[in-house]
């Protein structure tokens, strides 16, 4: 079993005035096979956590620590993190013009693992995966992300996943912008994935539809760069019917 610990994580983001603090203390643990929501108001720290744990350079981890299986990653650069088993699905994927999707997943899977996985049966993988995305195989050869619907983003995102492996995902914001449909195919891929690899997931999100899908084992309130509550299921339900006024109006 695997573990992702977030101990008193402080994080400022670099912007044109300077480094503006965002997280101010933020506590979690994560396990292998578990699911945590991670919800709350716009600007509540919700991405840059996602951003931090990533190893993005424009976010500054100022104190704290990320644990994964009790190494502290935040010294890591992104691709370290990337091979000890951390993922990120991010909110808006970057274009990759003149690569294709399939030479990216390749070449990631070689990064990853150290040597280039047997042809054959790295094509027959990338079908299968495409096939329960329901993608259609012309999706290989398209440049990575480039005139991609934001449905086909997202897909691509899961696809990733579920060819990598990663211990550990943080899923940014993985329902924005998709229809119904799509929404319940991009749940099914990261439900899959979950279940056949026991990988420990974070999904950030504002709203609760995608918790009609993915079911998460606990759900955790960001205010203002701090955990303001946490709990079970049905917090996310009580989120629902009641909103985050209450938690703004509390720490005014």
């Amino acid at each position: 079993m695997s573990t992702l610990e977030i101990k008193n994580l402080h994080v400022s983001v670099e912007t044109n005035e300077g480094p503006k603090p965002i997280l101010r203390g933020v506590d979690l643990r994560v396990a292998s096979g578990e699911i945590h929501a991670i919800m709350g108001p716009n600007g509540s720290g919700k991405s840059t956590m996602a951003y931090a744990i990533a190893g993005h350079p424009k976010y500054t981890i100022t104190d704290g620590e990320v644990l994964l299986d009790g190494e502290n990653i935040a010294d890591m650069t992104a691709d370290e993190r990337a091979r000890a088993g951390m993922f990120l699905a991010m909110q808006y994927p970057v274009e990759v013009p003149g690569v294709t999707v399939s030479n990216f997943l390749r070449t990631a899977k070689t990064a990853l693992t150290g040597e280039a996985p047997a042809l054959r049966q790295w094509v027959g993988d990338v079908k299968d995966a495409m096939t329960k995305l329901r993608m259609d195989p012309d999706f290989a050869q398209r440049d990575v992300n480039h005139g991609f619907s934001g449905g086909e983003k997202k897909r691509h995102e899961i696809l990733q996943m579920e060819l990598l492996k990663p211990k550990f995902a943080v899923l940014d914001e993985t329902d924005s912008g998709l229809d119904v449909d799509a929404l319940r195919v991009v749940s099914e891929g990261v439900n899959r994935v979950h279940e056949e690899t026991g990988l420990g997931v974070l999904l950030i999100t504002h709203y609760t539809r995608i918790l009609n899908y993915i079911k998460p084992d606990h759900v955790h309130v960001f205010v203002e760069g701090r955990v303001a509550e946490q709990g079970g299921p049905e917090l996310a339900d009580q989120l629902e019917a009641e909103g985050y006024d209450k938690y703004l109006t509390a720490r005014v």
